[in-house]
């Protein structure tokens, strides 16, 4: 065994200085120090050597310096001998090894200081746990002498800036970008986290159903972060209804859904939720944090079909009389539409519906009506002394008067309804109750002048009630 003495040369004036920066820590890596007095700082003097020489209570001290001198390099331990002009003189001239009284005598001129320095620090960086002593005084610097640089979004605890002590916890943690679904609605944000779990409890107060959303791009599924730490925790897998219970051993998403016998759609949307959230029953004793939960997606198509209103319009008719009663020429019919949407469920629930087409199928009909614009001739003047016109005394005149007032004069008009036809416009009825065949708009003129002078002698101007007051015939 090497001793102190066979390492260093001390002579009577030289000074032993002890620099022990973690107490605790030197005893690991020498137990001799077990020995040495409990103060953190102890000065020993000529007269306590002198008065204890032979006490055990000292006994250790030769027996420290041997094992500082095999292992002063190490548990932060460093000795510093000061020598005076004379003990280097001594030395020169003294090449052996001073025996331990020489130690003793030499300590009355110096000291031994013992300082504590070195901490025993746990560090957690991200889940992976280390224990270890350092001489760092603060976070900061412990940090920095592991090449530990932290981003904007990362977090420790204590602060930077705080000091350590022995016994302290350094607790790290790496923001990371992550996909949320609050209340339905996805959002990106930055969180510091040690897993999925940890995310979903730092987010919870974002909204009331709060989930990570899992990526489905490159054709698989992904997280950004771990779904559990510990040792092979047990996670819920939720499909079709169904609770599957496995264990975590790390990797992703993709391979866990797998090993439940659960097969994956493009479109299904995968999302991680608390355990304790989950509308179905967990099977298995092993506690559950985190579940993941597949969602089925389906898209499909229907087709509704709707009339299309028609469009109406009035045109005029310069050949018609203006007081006329305006005339339907085309009746009015509704179109058809054939609308399809695209309709979106999730796991048989309709989440959205939107319109990918629409067509035309029947198209409407315009109402169509025609207004006259004629202006009808003033009438000839009555007869004079009021008389009034019957029989064969009728002049020409009053028979184009009628004319014009009921048809406008035209011989082969037709009443809008079909019922009145001709220069008179004659009901059929009332044209063969006076001697006429087929229709009174396929006679001719003439012949119509006839039935209607004949009917007049029969009936009067009342088969005219209109037309004969304004003609002033009646």
């Amino acid at each position: 065994m090497t001793d102190f003495r066979d390492t260093i040369d001390l002579t009577m004036t030289d000074t032993v200085s002890l620099d022990v920066n973690d107490i605790n820590d030197a005893r690991d890596a020498m137990p001799a120090l077990d020995e040495m007095p409990t103060r953190a700082q102890r000065r020993i003097t000529a007269h306590d050597i002198r008065r204890h020489q032979r006490a055990e209570r000292f006994a250790p001290v030769t027996s420290v310096l041997n094992a500082l001198a095999r292992t002063r390099l190490a548990a932060g331990i460093e000795i510093a001998i000061r020598r005076s002009a004379t003990g280097l003189a001594a030395a020169s001239r003294h090449k052996t090894a001073v025996a331990a009284s020489a130690v003793a005598v030499a300590l009355i001129a110096g000291a031994i200081v013992v300082t504590n320095a070195v901490k025993t620090i746990t560090m957690d960086v991200d889940g992976q746990v280390t224990q270890f002593s350092t001489f760092a005084r603060s976070v900061d610097s412990l940090l920095a002498g592991r090449d530990i640089e932290l981003g904007a979004d990362d977090i420790v605890s204590p602060a930077l800036d705080d000091r350590l002590v022995s016994g302290d916890v350094v607790v790290i943690r790496f923001g990371r970008q992550v996909t949320l679904s609050v209340d339905g609605e996805k959002t990106d944000a930055v969180i510091a986290a040690l897993d999925a779990s940890d995310v979903l409890a730092l987010a919870a107060h974002r909204g009331a159903d709060v989930r990570l959303v899992a990526s489905r791009a490159g054709g698989r599924t992904q997280l950004p972060i771990r779904l559990a730490a510990g040792h092979n925790p047990a996670v819920a897998i939720v499909a079709d209804g169904h609770a599957h219970t496995v264990t975590y051993t790390g990797g992703d998403a993709e391979d866990l859904i797998a090993s439940a016998g659960i097969t994956l759609e493009d479109t299904d949307i995968v999302t991680v939720m608390p355990a304790s959230r989950l509308d179905v029953t967990i099977n298995g004793d092993q506690p559950v944090d985190v579940a993941i939960v597949v969602q089925r997606v389906a898209v499909h198509y229907v087709a509704y079909t709707d009339t299309v209103a028609y469009q109406s319009e009035t045109r005029t008719d310069s050949g018609r009389f203006s007081d006329l009663p305006v005339v339907v020429v085309q009746r009015g019919q509704a179109g058809e539409v054939t609308r399809t949407y695209a309709v979106t469920t999730v796991d048989g629930a309709e989440t959205a519906r939107e319109r990918v087409s629409e067509e035309v199928t029947v198209e409407p009909v315009t109402h169509i009506t025609s207004r006259g614009t004629r202006t009808r001739p003033t009438p000839p003047p009555a007869a004079a002394g009021g008389a009034t016109y019957t029989g064969g005394n009728i002049p020409d005149s009053v028979w184009r008067a009628l004319a014009h007032c009921e048809s406008g004069g035209r011989p082969h008009a037709v009443s809008p309804g079909g019922r009145f036809h001709g220069l008179y416009q004659f009901s059929v009825a009332t044209w063969r109750s006076v001697g006429g065949q087929g229709l009174p708009s396929q006679a001719s003129p003439a012949e119509q002048r006839q039935r209607a002078v004949a009917l007049q002698a029969r009936s009067g101007w009342g088969q005219w009630p209109s037309c004969s007051r304004r003609i002033g015939v009646r």
